[in-house]
Order: C-alpha cells, then structure tokens, then sequence
C-alpha cells in the first residue's frame, strides 16, 4: 500500500518588529559609510551652512545689529534648508537605483530604514548645528542675551526637521529634480510666513493663521526667545517641543508612506 505524504505548509516568515535598536544602527552605519565616500554632499551639509552665515555678517558690516536680529533665526533656517535637499535626493536615489527594494526585502522594516536614515543624518546634523552656531557666537560676533546651548538646541532641532522633511517628500518624488522641486512648495512658503521679514501678528489674519500651523515659525520665535531672555522661558520650551514634535510627525509619516521602489 502507498501512502502519500502531504508536504508541510511552508511557515510564513516571522513578522518583523515595528524598530529595533540593532537593524536601525546597521542602517545608520550603512548611511554614514556612503556618505564617507561623497565629500562633495558632507561639504553641502556641514560646510554651506556656515560660509551662509559668514556671507551674511559681511552683508550687513555696516550695521551689525542687523545681523543680530537676523542672525539667529537663519543659524536655524540654513540647516534645515540642507537637510531637506541632501537627506531627499539621498532617499530617492536608494529608492532609484533597487538598494531600497533589496533592503526591504531583507528583515528590515520601513521604521527600521527611517530611524536609521534619521540617526545617521542626524549625527551630520550635530556637527553641522554646532560648527554653524560656533561660528556664529565666537567668530562672527553674534550678540545673543540666552545660553548659547539654548540655541544649538534649536539648530539642532532645526536640522532634525529638516531630514525628517526630506525623508518624507523623497516618497512622492520620481527623480533627483522633482525633490528639489519640492523645495518650493515645502520650505519657501514656511521662510515667507516664519517671522523672518516681518513679525507674525502683523500679516493678514488668514496667513498668521497658516503661520501658526508651521514648524518653522516656532523654530524661529524658539530662536528669538534665545536671543532677547537670559533665561529658559515657557515659550521656548513650548516652541521646541512643537519643532521636535513636528519632526517626529514627520518621521512616521515618512515611515508610513515609503515605498520600496519608485515607479
């Protein structure tokens, strides 16, 4: 008699876990080995920020206080404008060129590549942050009456925004040039509307109100707070919680919206 053995069903691959702390470091140390290899895009990220800021003290030479008033809302605005162009086009071309598809075909979630994507342009964001906000204070002679950590704080938020920005427009983008398209769209409109140019309360009505609904103006009322009080105040802290909160938003939506390939 001939008994017919009925193949075992093939067990489904175990799930991975929303984040885990070594799949996220394995993709930051993947991240940061790449970009080893570019200095043209460390140059962009750490470097330009900086020779903006030195540019823009000499602009106004004539009137310092110029460059005190301005001076530390743009230590904010100036990485998070890098970030978000460096940290878009970067995602995209992951997605562009399989290395996207083939990680995510490994046990790598989407929160996995995001948290590493973040941390590693995260780690250039410190550097950034604290070579520009140096440069600032003990070169370029910006006056501010708050700690100077204060305000790296913010840069560093600021950047941090700025990356979680990018990671999540680089969903909706099919090439290098739509993610920087993007940039007119996504940062202009906040630049315009975040107090730079004109305090807040003074717009019409309709675009204060568009205003409060943007992470960069908290960013720089965070940054003006640092530059007219001594102390840590309420506001500041209530603006860096709103920036840092937005970063995170982003994140997850960034990690909700990533696809493995672009079409």
């Amino acid at each position: 008699m001939t008994t017919t053995t009925t193949p075992a069903a093939t067990a489904p691959p175990a799930p991975t876990s929303p984040l885990n702390a070594s799949r996220t470091l394995a993709t930051a140390a993947r991240v940061l080995r790449q970009l080893r290899h570019d200095p043209r895009t460390i140059a962009l990220m750490i470097l330009v920020p900086c020779l903006m800021l030195f540019l823009l003290r000499y602009v106004f030479d004539g009137n310092p206080r110029t460059f005190d008033n301005i001076g530390a809302s743009l230590l904010g605005i100036f990485p998070l404008i890098t970030m978000f162009l460096v940290t878009s086009i970067a995602t995209l071309r992951e997605r562009t060129s399989g290395t996207l598809e083939r990680l995510l075909a490994m046990p790598l979630g989407k929160g996995d590549l995001i948290a590493g994507y973040a941390l590693a342009f995260g780690t250039l964001a410190i550097i950034q942050s604290a070579l520009a906000t140096g440069l600032a204070l003990w070169f370029l002679g910006l006056d501010v009456t708050g700690s100077p950590w204060l305000l790296l704080l913010v840069a560093l938020l600021d950047a941090l925004l700025g990356t979680a920005l990018g990671l999540f427009v680089s969903a909706f983008a099919a090439s290098e040039f739509q993610a920087v398209q993007f940039m007119p769209a996504v940062i202009f409109p906040q630049i315009l509307l975040c107090g730079l140019f004109t305090p807040r309360d003074k717009m019409h009505p309709v675009l204060e109100a568009v205003s409060n609904a943007l992470p960069m103006s908290y960013a720089v009322d965070g940054m003006n707070e640092v530059l007219q009080h001594t102390d840590m105040t309420a506001a500041f802290v209530r603006d860096a919680l709103i920036v840092a909160g937005c970063a995170l938003l982003v994140l997850a939506l960034g990690a909700a919206t990533l696809r493995r390939r672009t079409p």
